[in-house]
Protein backbone atom coordinates (compact mmCIF):
# COMPACT_ATOMS: atom_id res chain seq x y z
CA UNK A 1 0.00 0.00 0.00
CA UNK A 2 1.01 3.67 -0.56
CA UNK A 3 1.89 5.83 2.77
CA UNK A 4 -0.36 9.41 3.09
CA UNK A 5 0.25 11.76 0.18
CA UNK A 6 2.34 14.65 1.58
CA UNK A 7 2.16 18.30 0.58
CA UNK A 8 4.64 19.56 -1.14
CA UNK A 9 7.59 21.49 0.72
CA UNK A 10 6.42 25.37 0.99
CA UNK A 11 8.29 26.95 -2.14
CA UNK A 12 10.84 29.88 -0.36
CA UNK A 13 9.56 32.91 -0.44
CA UNK A 14 9.86 35.81 -3.52
CA UNK A 15 10.43 38.52 -1.42
CA UNK A 16 10.27 39.56 2.53
CA UNK A 17 11.58 41.98 5.09
CA UNK A 18 12.94 39.71 7.90
CA UNK A 19 12.60 41.57 11.36
CA UNK A 20 14.61 40.46 14.00
CA UNK A 21 12.79 41.29 16.90
CA UNK A 22 15.57 40.06 19.18
CA UNK A 23 17.82 43.25 17.72
CA UNK A 24 14.63 45.46 18.66
CA UNK A 25 14.29 43.79 22.22
CA UNK A 26 18.48 44.46 22.27
CA UNK A 27 18.27 47.82 20.99
CA UNK A 28 15.64 49.12 23.86
CA UNK A 29 17.96 47.44 26.67
CA UNK A 30 20.96 49.58 25.43
CA UNK A 31 18.90 52.87 25.50
CA UNK A 32 17.60 52.24 28.76
CA UNK A 33 21.49 51.39 29.62
CA UNK A 34 21.80 54.88 28.50
CA UNK A 35 19.22 56.75 30.39
CA UNK A 36 17.92 56.99 33.87
CA UNK A 37 14.47 58.29 32.11
CA UNK A 38 11.53 55.94 30.98
CA UNK A 39 11.83 55.11 27.60
CA UNK A 40 8.76 55.32 25.21
CA UNK A 41 9.49 53.31 21.88
CA UNK A 42 8.11 54.94 18.97
CA UNK A 43 6.64 52.74 16.91
CA UNK A 44 4.07 54.82 14.46
CA UNK A 45 4.43 54.19 10.71
CA UNK A 46 3.49 50.54 10.81
CA UNK A 47 7.13 50.40 13.50
CA UNK A 48 9.06 52.13 10.90
CA UNK A 49 8.02 49.47 8.52
CA UNK A 50 9.19 46.85 10.90
CA UNK A 51 5.29 45.68 12.00
CA UNK A 52 3.65 48.00 14.97
CA UNK A 53 2.33 45.06 16.83
CA UNK A 54 5.06 42.81 17.06
CA UNK A 55 7.29 46.19 17.19
CA UNK A 56 5.87 47.66 20.22
CA UNK A 57 5.91 43.65 22.03
CA UNK A 58 9.86 43.57 21.31
CA UNK A 59 10.53 46.58 22.58
CA UNK A 60 7.96 46.32 25.79
CA UNK A 61 10.27 43.37 26.31
CA UNK A 62 13.26 45.14 26.25
CA UNK A 63 12.03 47.63 28.85
CA UNK A 64 10.23 50.32 26.90
CA UNK A 65 7.37 51.47 29.54
CA UNK A 66 5.68 53.58 27.18
CA UNK A 67 4.53 53.14 23.38
CA UNK A 68 4.42 56.04 21.13
CA UNK A 69 2.13 56.58 17.59
CA UNK A 70 0.99 59.25 15.23
CA UNK A 71 -2.26 58.79 14.86
CA UNK A 72 -5.24 57.51 16.94
CA UNK A 73 -6.11 54.68 14.71
CA UNK A 74 -2.28 52.90 15.35
CA UNK A 75 -3.46 53.32 18.71
CA UNK A 76 -6.50 51.77 18.20
CA UNK A 77 -4.69 48.49 16.40
CA UNK A 78 -2.28 48.23 19.51
CA UNK A 79 -5.18 47.97 22.04
CA UNK A 80 -7.30 46.05 19.54
CA UNK A 81 -4.35 43.18 19.73
CA UNK A 82 -4.13 43.52 23.24
CA UNK A 83 -1.42 45.44 23.97
CA UNK A 84 -2.18 47.92 27.24
CA UNK A 85 0.86 49.45 28.05
CA UNK A 86 0.76 53.64 28.79
CA UNK A 87 0.15 54.79 24.86
CA UNK A 88 0.53 58.20 23.50
CA UNK A 89 -0.90 59.42 19.89
CA UNK A 90 1.94 62.34 18.88
CA UNK A 91 -0.26 64.20 16.73
CA UNK A 92 -4.67 64.91 16.69
CA UNK A 93 -5.88 65.96 13.74
CA UNK A 94 -9.60 67.70 13.68
CA UNK A 95 -12.91 65.54 13.66
CA UNK A 96 -10.65 62.20 14.78
CA UNK A 97 -12.54 59.52 17.13
CA UNK A 98 -10.99 60.63 20.26
CA UNK A 99 -14.04 58.90 22.25
CA UNK A 100 -12.44 55.58 21.80
CA UNK A 101 -9.17 56.88 22.31
CA UNK A 102 -9.91 57.61 25.59
CA UNK A 103 -11.95 54.50 26.26
CA UNK A 104 -9.13 52.63 25.48
CA UNK A 105 -6.99 54.47 28.10
CA UNK A 106 -4.95 55.65 25.17
CA UNK A 107 -3.48 59.13 26.03
CA UNK A 108 -3.30 62.00 23.33
CA UNK A 109 -1.61 65.49 22.64
CA UNK A 110 -2.94 68.42 22.69
CA UNK A 111 -1.73 71.64 21.52
CA UNK A 112 -4.38 73.91 21.05
CA UNK A 113 -7.72 75.25 22.60
CA UNK A 114 -9.67 73.45 19.87
CA UNK A 115 -7.83 69.85 20.40
CA UNK A 116 -8.20 70.72 24.05
CA UNK A 117 -12.26 71.16 22.91
CA UNK A 118 -12.03 68.02 21.02
CA UNK A 119 -10.89 65.77 23.68
CA UNK A 120 -13.25 67.32 26.31
CA UNK A 121 -16.14 66.04 23.81
CA UNK A 122 -14.43 63.04 23.62
CA UNK A 123 -14.20 62.72 27.09
CA UNK A 124 -17.99 63.16 27.89
CA UNK A 125 -18.90 60.73 24.92
CA UNK A 126 -16.36 58.20 26.78
CA UNK A 127 -18.02 58.76 30.44
CA UNK A 128 -14.34 58.91 31.01
CA UNK A 129 -12.10 61.46 31.99
CA UNK A 130 -9.25 61.83 28.98
CA UNK A 131 -5.47 61.55 29.64
CA UNK A 132 -3.41 64.43 27.63
CA UNK A 133 0.32 65.75 26.98
CA UNK A 134 0.33 68.75 26.74
CA UNK A 135 3.11 70.00 23.78
CA UNK A 136 5.30 72.81 23.53
CA UNK A 137 6.83 74.54 20.32
CA UNK A 138 10.35 75.00 21.31
CA UNK A 139 12.32 75.78 17.76
CA UNK A 140 11.26 73.20 15.96
CA UNK A 141 8.27 75.23 14.36
CA UNK A 142 6.23 72.25 13.58
CA UNK A 143 3.37 71.31 15.75
CA UNK A 144 3.33 72.39 19.48
CA UNK A 145 1.75 75.59 21.26
CA UNK A 146 3.72 78.35 20.72
CA UNK A 147 5.46 79.90 23.50
CA UNK A 148 3.45 83.75 23.19
CA UNK A 149 0.38 81.22 23.14
CA UNK A 150 1.23 78.64 25.69
CA UNK A 151 0.22 80.01 28.95
CA UNK A 152 -3.46 80.51 27.68
CA UNK A 153 -3.13 76.94 26.58
CA UNK A 154 -2.00 75.79 30.23
CA UNK A 155 -4.69 77.23 32.05
CA UNK A 156 -7.48 75.97 30.02
CA UNK A 157 -5.99 73.01 30.72
CA UNK A 158 -5.97 73.91 34.54
CA UNK A 159 -9.70 75.13 33.92
CA UNK A 160 -11.15 71.50 32.21
CA UNK A 161 -9.07 69.78 34.61
CA UNK A 162 -10.46 70.90 37.90
CA UNK A 163 -13.87 70.00 36.67
CA UNK A 164 -12.09 66.26 36.19
CA UNK A 165 -12.64 66.34 32.40
CA UNK A 166 -8.83 65.88 31.98
CA UNK A 167 -5.68 64.81 33.56
CA UNK A 168 -3.00 66.36 32.43
CA UNK A 169 -0.36 63.61 32.56
CA UNK A 170 2.65 65.05 30.67
CA UNK A 171 4.04 68.11 28.77
CA UNK A 172 6.91 67.45 26.32
CA UNK A 173 8.38 69.38 22.87
CA UNK A 174 10.57 67.99 20.42
CA UNK A 175 13.96 68.74 18.75
CA UNK A 176 15.01 69.81 16.00
CA UNK A 177 18.75 69.26 15.65
CA UNK A 178 19.59 66.51 17.65
CA UNK A 179 21.53 64.69 15.05
CA UNK A 180 24.03 67.85 15.55
CA UNK A 181 24.56 67.35 19.11
CA UNK A 182 26.85 70.48 19.20
CA UNK A 183 24.19 72.79 17.26
CA UNK A 184 22.99 76.15 19.31
CA UNK A 185 19.52 74.94 18.61
CA UNK A 186 19.70 71.95 21.40
CA UNK A 187 20.37 74.07 23.96
CA UNK A 188 18.18 76.88 23.52
CA UNK A 189 15.30 74.29 23.04
CA UNK A 190 15.77 72.76 26.75
CA UNK A 191 16.24 76.59 27.57
CA UNK A 192 12.37 77.13 26.29
CA UNK A 193 11.05 73.54 27.62
CA UNK A 194 12.17 74.20 31.22
CA UNK A 195 10.36 77.84 30.37
CA UNK A 196 7.58 76.14 29.48
CA UNK A 197 7.41 74.15 32.34
CA UNK A 198 8.09 77.06 34.67
CA UNK A 199 5.17 78.46 33.34
CA UNK A 200 3.00 75.70 33.95
CA UNK A 201 3.83 75.56 37.46
CA UNK A 202 3.26 79.10 38.23
CA UNK A 203 -0.19 77.99 36.98
CA UNK A 204 -0.48 74.87 38.59
CA UNK A 205 0.29 72.13 36.03
CA UNK A 206 3.01 69.57 37.18
CA UNK A 207 2.72 66.96 34.92
CA UNK A 208 3.77 63.19 35.91
CA UNK A 209 6.26 63.13 32.73
CA UNK A 210 7.92 65.62 30.90
CA UNK A 211 9.38 64.28 27.82
CA UNK A 212 11.66 66.07 24.91
CA UNK A 213 14.30 63.51 23.66
CA UNK A 214 13.73 62.08 20.41
CA UNK A 215 16.59 59.30 19.15
CA UNK A 216 19.47 61.81 18.71
CA UNK A 217 18.83 63.58 21.95
CA UNK A 218 18.24 59.86 23.64
CA UNK A 219 22.29 59.07 22.18
CA UNK A 220 23.83 62.24 22.25
CA UNK A 221 22.27 64.67 24.91
CA UNK A 222 21.91 63.75 28.79
CA UNK A 223 20.39 66.99 29.29
CA UNK A 224 17.32 66.20 27.14
CA UNK A 225 15.81 63.56 29.23
CA UNK A 226 13.93 64.88 31.86
CA UNK A 227 11.74 62.21 32.86
CA UNK A 228 10.97 59.64 29.62
CA UNK A 229 12.99 59.93 26.48
CA UNK A 230 11.37 59.09 23.06
CA UNK A 231 13.88 57.01 20.82
CA UNK A 232 12.39 55.91 17.02
CA UNK A 233 14.73 55.27 14.49
CA UNK A 234 17.32 54.00 17.04
CA UNK A 235 14.67 51.64 17.91
CA UNK A 236 14.85 49.82 14.69
CA UNK A 237 18.97 49.81 14.76
CA UNK A 238 19.34 52.83 12.19
CA UNK A 239 21.25 55.76 13.36
CA UNK A 240 19.21 59.51 13.52
CA UNK A 241 22.71 60.85 11.94
CA UNK A 242 26.41 60.26 11.59
CA UNK A 243 27.59 61.81 14.70
CA UNK A 244 25.21 59.21 16.58
CA UNK A 245 27.30 56.65 18.56
CA UNK A 246 25.55 53.33 17.71
CA UNK A 247 27.48 50.76 20.30
CA UNK A 248 25.17 48.20 20.95
CA UNK A 249 22.40 49.06 18.29
CA UNK A 250 21.71 46.52 15.44
CA UNK A 251 19.90 47.15 12.53
CA UNK A 252 16.23 44.61 12.59
CA UNK A 253 14.93 44.59 9.49
CA UNK A 254 16.71 42.56 6.41
CA UNK A 255 14.92 43.46 2.91
CA UNK A 256 15.72 40.31 0.78
CA UNK A 257 14.83 38.35 -2.69
CA UNK A 258 15.12 35.53 -5.31
CA UNK A 259 16.55 35.70 -8.60
CA UNK A 260 13.56 35.48 -10.96
CA UNK A 261 15.82 34.43 -14.03
CA UNK A 262 18.86 34.52 -15.00
CA UNK A 263 20.49 34.94 -18.58
CA UNK A 264 23.32 35.52 -20.95
CA UNK A 265 23.20 38.95 -23.36
CA UNK A 266 25.65 40.65 -25.79
CA UNK A 267 27.97 43.56 -25.25
CA UNK A 268 26.37 47.11 -25.79
CA UNK A 269 23.02 45.53 -24.39
CA UNK A 270 20.70 48.15 -22.79
CA UNK A 271 19.03 47.16 -20.36
CA UNK A 272 15.73 48.12 -18.37
CA UNK A 273 14.38 51.51 -19.34
CA UNK A 274 15.30 54.27 -21.35
CA UNK A 275 18.18 51.89 -21.74
CA UNK A 276 20.20 53.85 -18.69
CA UNK A 277 22.84 51.04 -18.18
CA UNK A 278 24.67 49.47 -21.18
CA UNK A 279 26.58 45.90 -20.77
CA UNK A 280 30.57 46.29 -21.68
CA UNK A 281 31.06 42.53 -22.66
CA UNK A 282 29.01 39.36 -23.05
CA UNK A 283 27.47 39.43 -19.41
CA UNK A 284 25.04 37.42 -17.13
CA UNK A 285 22.12 39.36 -15.91
CA UNK A 286 20.12 38.50 -13.02
CA UNK A 287 16.27 39.70 -12.41
CA UNK A 288 15.15 40.80 -8.97
CA UNK A 289 11.49 40.48 -8.56
CA UNK A 290 11.17 43.67 -6.39
CA UNK A 291 10.77 47.28 -7.78
CA UNK A 292 8.93 50.70 -6.59
CA UNK A 293 5.27 49.28 -5.85
CA UNK A 294 7.49 47.28 -3.05
CA UNK A 295 9.12 50.92 -1.75
CA UNK A 296 12.32 50.22 -3.48
CA UNK A 297 13.39 53.80 -4.77
CA UNK A 298 13.15 54.58 -8.25
CA UNK A 299 16.19 56.59 -7.91
CA UNK A 300 18.24 53.51 -6.74
CA UNK A 301 18.82 52.82 -10.45
CA UNK A 302 22.48 52.21 -11.18
CA UNK A 303 23.20 53.20 -7.99
CA UNK A 304 21.99 51.07 -4.89
CA UNK A 305 24.13 47.79 -3.87
CA UNK A 306 22.73 44.54 -3.37
CA UNK A 307 24.20 41.32 -2.55
CA UNK A 308 24.33 38.06 -3.98
CA UNK A 309 26.36 34.80 -3.12
CA UNK A 310 29.02 37.07 -1.58
CA UNK A 311 29.45 39.80 -3.24
CA UNK A 312 27.78 43.25 -4.22
CA UNK A 313 26.43 44.14 -7.45
CA UNK A 314 24.84 48.06 -8.62
CA UNK A 315 21.58 47.48 -9.84
CA UNK A 316 21.34 47.92 -13.72
CA UNK A 317 19.38 50.36 -15.12
CA UNK A 318 16.10 52.11 -14.01
CA UNK A 319 13.85 50.71 -11.41
CA UNK A 320 10.47 49.17 -12.28
CA UNK A 321 7.38 48.74 -10.76
CA UNK A 322 7.67 44.99 -10.08
CA UNK A 323 11.61 44.69 -10.90
CA UNK A 324 15.14 45.31 -11.03
CA UNK A 325 18.51 43.75 -12.99
CA UNK A 326 21.35 43.09 -12.12
CA UNK A 327 24.92 42.60 -14.09
CA UNK A 328 26.43 39.92 -12.40
CA UNK A 329 28.99 39.41 -15.21
CA UNK A 330 30.49 35.70 -15.48
CA UNK A 331 29.22 34.72 -11.80
CA UNK A 332 27.56 31.73 -11.95
CA UNK A 333 23.94 33.72 -10.52
CA UNK A 334 20.68 30.95 -10.68
CA UNK A 335 17.13 31.64 -10.81
CA UNK A 336 16.32 31.03 -6.96
CA UNK A 337 19.74 32.63 -5.56
CA UNK A 338 19.29 35.29 -2.22
CA UNK A 339 19.30 38.64 -2.95
CA UNK A 340 19.55 40.52 -0.10
CA UNK A 341 19.20 44.54 -0.62
CA UNK A 342 20.13 45.77 2.55
CA UNK A 343 20.45 44.27 6.55
CA UNK A 344 22.39 44.44 9.16
CA UNK A 345 26.03 44.27 7.39
CA UNK A 346 27.18 41.98 9.35
CA UNK A 347 27.56 39.71 6.82
CA UNK A 348 29.22 41.87 3.92
CA UNK A 349 25.56 43.00 2.92
CA UNK A 350 24.74 46.87 2.50
CA UNK A 351 22.79 48.11 5.05
CA UNK A 352 19.76 50.69 5.00
CA UNK A 353 22.28 53.67 5.81
CA UNK A 354 24.31 52.46 2.63
CA UNK A 355 21.21 52.41 0.47
CA UNK A 356 20.17 56.32 2.27
CA UNK A 357 24.21 57.63 1.61
CA UNK A 358 23.81 56.81 -1.98
CA UNK A 359 20.10 58.02 -2.55
CA UNK A 360 20.55 61.14 -0.41
CA UNK A 361 18.10 60.72 1.79
CA UNK A 362 17.67 58.97 5.37
CA UNK A 363 17.77 55.48 6.29
CA UNK A 364 14.13 56.34 7.93
CA UNK A 365 12.91 56.98 4.52
CA UNK A 366 14.48 53.58 3.23
CA UNK A 367 13.03 51.39 6.09
CA UNK A 368 9.48 52.87 6.41
CA UNK A 369 8.81 53.10 2.55
CA UNK A 370 9.34 49.35 2.19
CA UNK A 371 5.27 48.55 1.23
CA UNK A 372 2.34 46.16 1.99
CA UNK A 373 3.36 43.37 -1.30
CA UNK A 374 6.68 43.01 1.29
CA UNK A 375 5.66 40.18 3.82
CA UNK A 376 7.59 40.53 6.82
CA UNK A 377 8.43 37.38 8.90
CA UNK A 378 9.53 37.66 12.23
CA UNK A 379 12.53 36.09 13.68
CA UNK A 380 13.58 35.59 17.65
CA UNK A 381 10.42 36.97 19.19
CA UNK A 382 10.31 37.87 22.85
CA UNK A 383 8.40 34.73 24.45
CA UNK A 384 5.72 35.53 27.44
CA UNK A 385 6.82 39.72 26.41
CA UNK A 386 4.84 42.43 28.44
CA UNK A 387 1.58 43.81 26.94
Amino acid sequence: MSGPVRPPPAAPARSEAVIDLGAITGNIETLRGRTSAEVMACVKADGYGHGIVPSARAALAGGATWLGVAFVEEAVRLRAAGVTAPLLVLLVTPGEPLAEAISRDVDLTVSTPWALAEVVAGAHQAGRRARVHLKVDTGLCRGGSTLADWGDLVDAAAKVRAADEVEVVGVWSHLACSDQPDHPANDSQVAAFTDALDAAARRGVVPQVRHLANSGGTLSLPRTHFDMVRPGIAVYGLPPGQAACMDGLTPAMTLRSRVALAKRVPAGSGVSYGHTYHTRADTGLALVPLGYADGVPRSAGNVAEVWVGGHRYRISGRICMDQFVLDVGDRDVRAGDEVVLFGSGRHGEPTAEDWAAVLGTIGYEIVTRVGVRVPRRYTGGPTGAPT
